[in-house]
């Protein structure tokens, strides 16, 4: 529960407070992920599955254990290497509040060249090329995969754990609210007749564009607005997943250590995907929930764009994009004509890669979302790319379904190779056809309900936020609320974050911390909403 002391207001304090907060949330984060492997590895010594063939079991034992091993062995050797350069001689130095730079640049208190800045805060990437610690894996295999468990812990908790009506009911599951509240009526439509037919070009190797997709009416991406006749002559290419989309359009529109700018708070999984296969940066532009005059929380303005833009320049990193989210990932805020327009301006000699994922999730009838798709003169168009896909809006993230929406033929080209690694197969790709075809379903039945469900389940969880005196974001759009719980943190850092976030892992609740979103300020939290009601109900709201 809340301090009866009241907090008082963070102030802005040294460069060297800035590095000490920022060591010690990563070496919590290294504890905390040793443990769990620790955890991990003597459940692996001590059960073993049961097969008939002793050999195939030895073989596979034995690799998981050497596995294992080596990534103990590599987050042990990390942390060794970090103590020495983590202990501040200036003890009377204490973290800082949400002023502290929240990118965790450490870099004067590094020994080695481990610093390789990624742009997401819970991970700062080190470079041990020069150490094998591993059997079988190369060094950047072992970076790969510990960059991956540290990214994506709670998305595994959740898949160890997940929650099904019979087979691990609410008393035993961990949740995240991802029961997607229409998902039952996706069912239905997926299982009509014209649904099930199978041919054997199906079978056969798809065209790796998604070229079966490509003659889909794009006017479903519409709400309140007709597209311009333009959008029929956009370059469509489709991956499985927008985050492969992203990956892939990285790779294509940067060299390995260029950046790209990024509003945060923002999706976290933009540094995994971009550092993946691309070797790209993210250059963070730091969002505050300070209101400005005639402003409102994270207001993203052109005048911190620059701030940013320019701040790269002076540390050396070339920028050659910016990721805009419309709707916003995590804040739900929904970026009006004029504002998107200035961004564009802005960023003019750049590329523009605006994710419109949740553009359906608008459920505020008062509020118009307008694609950037929409808008009649672009000052780029060449370099402006949008990508959307139906997870979200469609609530079946289990297909694999991402496209790339561009005028840029050189781009689309590039972006296509991409299908021989990360195609849909044929028969998914037969079915989302039939399934956004259907306007009249879409338009009718789907898309009301849908935004009904989200607005129900809005109301219920913000009347219960206010009931707490929880602060939070009240926007229209989106599967989640952006909540302020720094009255529930001791001090106010992000080693306090990371404790309330594993506190609610206790009880099997899963909460994003602002942190995963590279937030500036500790306190904040990502709690979505889109789950059917006896699920929210059963929430403990206490």
């Amino acid at each position: 529960s809340p301090s009866d002391a009241p907090h008082t207001p963070c102030v802005q304090m040294r460069d060297q407070a800035f590095r000490y907060g920022s060591i010690h949330t990563q070496l919590m984060e290294m504890v905390l992920t040793l443990r769990q492997t620790v955890e991990d590895h003597i459940t692996q010594l001590t059960t073993r599955p049961q097969q008939q063939d002793l050999a195939l079991e030895e073989q596979w034992h034995g690799q998981t254990i050497r596995e294992q091993e080596a990534l103990l062995g590599r987050l042990l050797f990390q942390i060794v290497s970090f103590l020495p350069a983590g202990a501040p001689g200036d003890q009377s130095v204490q973290p800082p509040c949400t002023s502290r730079d929240s990118r965790g640049d450490v870099r004067g208190g590094q020994p080695v060249q481990a610093n390789r800045q990624t742009g997401q805060m819970f991970y700062q990437e080190s470079d041990f090329e020069n150490t094998v610690i591993s059997y079988d894996l190369s060094n950047r295999g072992i970076d790969i995969s510990a960059l991956y468990h540290l990214s994506f812990r709670d998305y595994d908790t959740y898949q160890g754990n997940k929650y099904h009506k019979d087979k691990n009911t609410l008393d035993e599951a961990s949740w995240a609210s991802l029961v997607w509240l229409c998902s039952r009526s996706i069912c239905q439509q997926l299982s009509q007749s014209d649904m099930t037919y199978i041919d054997e070009d199906l079978l056969q190797y798809a065209d790796w564009r998604g070229q079966p997709l490509q003659g889909t009416d794009p006017s479903y991406m519409k709400i309140g607005f007709q597209l311009l006749p333009s959008v029929y002559l956009l370059q469509v290419v489709i991956l499985n997943g927008c985050s492969a989309v992203f990956s892939a359009l990285a790779m294509v529109l940067c060299d390995p250590g260029e950046a790209f700018l990024v509003p945060t708070p923002s999706h976290g999984g933009f540094a995994f995907s971009t550092h993946l296969y691309a070797k790209v940066k993210l250059v963070p532009v730091h969002l505050e929930s300070q209101v400005s005059a005639n402003g409102y929380p994270f207001q993203l303005t052109v005048d911190k764009l620059e701030q940013a833009l320019l701040g790269a320049k002076i540390e050396g990193k070339k920028v050659r994009g910016l990721v805009l989210i419309n709707p916003q990932n995590p804040l739900g805020d929904i970026y009006s004509q004029e504002s998107m327009m200035e961004y564009l301006e802005f960023a003019k000699n750049l590329h523009v890669i605006v994710d419109e994922m949740y553009m359906l999730s608008v459920f505020d009838e008062a509020i118009t979302f307008h694609s950037v798709l929409s808008m009649k003169s672009l000052p780029d168009p060449n370099r402006t790319h949008v990508i959307w896909g139906t997870s979200k809006d469609f609530c079946i993230s289990g297909f694999r379904f991402g496209a790339l929406y561009t005028h840029n033929r050189e781009v689309a080209s590039a972006m296509s190779c991409f299908g021989y690694l990360h195609s849909i197969s044929g028969i998914a790709q037969y079915k989302l056809r039939q399934l956004l075809q259907d306007r009249e379903w879409i338009d009718n039945i789907y898309l009301p309900s849908y935004h009904f469900r989200l607005q129900e389940a809005h109301r219920y969880v913000t009347h219960k936020l206010k009931t707490l005196k929880v602060p939070f974001l009240n926007r229209g759009s989106g599967l989640y609320v952006w909540i302020n719980l720094k009255q529930y943190l001791k001090s106010c850092t992000f080693e306090e974050e990371l404790l309330l976030h594993h506190r609610f892992l206790d009880h099997k609740l899963i909460l994003s911390s602002g942190k995963t979103f590279m937030c500036k300020e500790p306190g904040w939290f990502r709690l979505v909403f889109a789950a059917r009601p006896h699920l929210l109900r059963s929430g403990e709201w206490s």
